[in-house]
């Protein structure tokens, strides 16, 4: 293959008994896309990138936005589902208070129907049976405008 690279660090201000390291070394199958050994005008060899590191292939797809109404609808159906199911627990709770209920609606219905009919008819009844009502005549004479008035009451 290729000749392995040493990569060499050089401080800028060495002091006593430090020189430049020459202890890493780097394969050239190690390098990363776009690095390779470069020699500048100094005559120094380093790395460098010479390329760019991703190219740009394809654009990226434009991103598409949920709406706002199916995201809202989307956040409601579970809401709006245990609101039901809870609806549907509670009346199967309430069922047998709920028949009882309506059984006493339609007793007071039956009832005020009853009424209704029962009440005419029994104060027909109850007229027949009764005396005629007396007959009461009244006869009121009176003096003047401020004359003391008189009268009789005759009972037929």
């Amino acid at each position: 293959m290729h000749d392995p690279y040493e990569i060499t660090t050089l401080n800028p201000h060495p002091g006593p008994g430090h020189g430049p390291r020459h202890d890493a070394v780097i394969l050239p199958a190690d390098l990363p896309p776009g690095v390779q050994v470069v020699t500048l005008p100094g005559g120094i060899r380093t790395l460098a990138y010479t390329q760019p590191t991703t190219p740009a292939a394809h654009p990226a797809p434009p991103v598409r936005l949920i709406p706002t109404w199916a995201r809202t609808t989307a956040l409601l159906t579970p809401t709006i589902g245990g609101g039901i199911a809870a609806a549907g627990a509670g009346l199967s709770y309430a069922a047998p208070g709920l028949i009882a209920m309506t059984h006493a609606l339609w007793a007071t219905a039956a009832l005020i129907a009853a009424g209704t009919i029962a009440v005419p008819v029994i104060r027909g009844t109850v007229r027949r049976r009764a005396a005629p009502p007396a007959h009461v005549t009244q006869h009121v004479t009176a003096t003047g405008m401020f004359g003391r008035a008189n009268g009789t009451i005759n009972h037929h």
